[in-house]
């Protein structure tokens, strides 16, 4: 076995209402005014006013920062954290889906330190300490509340990651009463999202390792076996509860397992095409499987019975085969779009989505096959669907 090593979070708290309890997590890391950062949508329901008020019910009144949008820009990053020092806080809390635990994590730095933005992206490139930092999910997707990870938009169609083990919470909270309200689609695409992860991290070229191999089985096992659920029926508690953990374990082990060509492909759709993150992976991921398949096939092959339990197929290839063909008809029985076609992205601008997928060499290095330009043009030709 080969030597690896394996970060994550310090504290994971899981079970509903958990989110309520956050105040004694606070104050066990001595934060006396945190900064809640989230987004308007969920301010609107009324989602975050519960863990506002519970906090304020300590004596933590927290200063709320809810103009988190989808794609967070740098102006958004520092305005957070500008307003943070302006109130003098000592914590970050976020509640809200992966933009605003991005957000968070970031702006907990440029709090904590006197590094400038532009100085942090990139990988290991925080110097300085951050604010404790304490994050709670509300989709069931991204896994930001256990990886090291920050994605900031940094242009109109660009952007940039911040990758450091500092990002890193001090405690995540797992509830999954946050997520019954969420709708079909957006349970639908974060889902698949999370999927991704678990699928990516196990054949991911670089730092695969055991720990990581068992968080993404378990992990798309708990998203495979409750999806459809989830989606069919937002209320069903067990299914939500089962899509927040898996989503978590799929985060730990693509955080030391790194993603690859799926997510490389999946970026310039949505910087150029603004698509939701969770749809682009799902628009390419069948396609990218079936590149990989002359080199992966042993590894799609141990996943295929996570996904259709009870798989009776011989051989490695047809039991790949089934993973693939598994996640299509996942893909159409969540009636997301299937083909790039139908996501409205235009056949003409193919060569230049392939060429800005090649500028993410950071995460192409971790495909299990080399990935050139033609490659990914033929990748995006095949989920195009209708190209001829």
């Amino acid at each position: 076995m080969q030597g690896f090593e394996f970060n994550t979070v310090g504290k994971i708290i899981n079970g509903f209402g958990s989110a309520l309890e956050v105040a004694g997590q606070l104050s066990r890391l001595r934060v006396e005014k945190p900064l809640l950062i989230t987004d308007p949508g969920l301010m609107s329901i009324g989602l975050v006013q519960p863990v506002v008020e519970a906090l304020a019910a300590k004596g933590l009144n927290p200063v709320v920062f809810d103009q988190v949008f989808e794609d967070p820009p740098e102006a958004t990053v520092l305005a957070a954290a500008e307003l943070g020092r302006m109130q003098g806080v000592d914590g970050v809390i976020a509640v809200g889906g992966g933009s605003s635990m991005d957000v968070a994590k970031v702006a907990a730095v440029l709090i904590g330190s006197d590094q400038p933005l532009s100085a942090l992206y990139g990988v290991d490139q925080v110097k300085g300490e951050r604010l404790p930092l304490v994050l709670v999910p509300t989709t069931a997707g991204t896994g930001s509340e256990v990886t090291p990870v920050a994605v900031i938009t940094t242009g109109e169609t660009t952007k940039a990651g911040v990758s450091s083990s500092v990002l890193l919470p001090d405690v995540a909270v797992l509830d999954a009463q946050l997520t019954l309200g969420l709708p079909a689609m957006i349970t639908a695409m974060t889902g698949v999202d999370a999927m991704v992860h678990a699928i990516e991290a196990y054949t991911s070229r670089h730092r695969k390792n055991p720990i990581s191999d068992n968080l993404a089985r378990q992990a798309l096992t708990l998203l495979a076996t409750n999806i459809r659920t989830a989606v069919r029926d937002g209320s069903n508690a067990a299914a939500r509860e089962g899509m927040l953990l898996g989503a978590c374990m799929a985060g730990q082990a693509f955080a030391n397992a790194p993603v690859a060509a799926v997510h490389a492909l999946a970026y310039p759709l949505g910087g150029h095409y603004h698509i939701p993150h969770g749809l682009s992976n799902s628009l390419v991921l069948p396609a990218v499987m079936d590149f990989n398949m002359p080199v992966a096939a042993d590894a799609y092959a141990e996943l295929a019975e996570l996904v259709v339990p009870g798989l009776q197929v011989d051989g490695e290839e047809a039991r790949a085969s089934a993973l693939i063909a598994a996640m299509r008809q996942l893909i159409d029985d969540l009636e997301l779009p299937a083909t790039l076609a139908a996501a409205g992205v235009s056949a003409a601008d193919l060569e230049m989505l392939a060429k800005d997928a090649m500028e993410q060499q950071r995460l192409l290095v971790n495909n299990p096959r080399d990935v050139s330009y033609e490659d990914a043009l033929g990748i995006y030709q095949a989920a195009y669907g209708e190209y001829s």
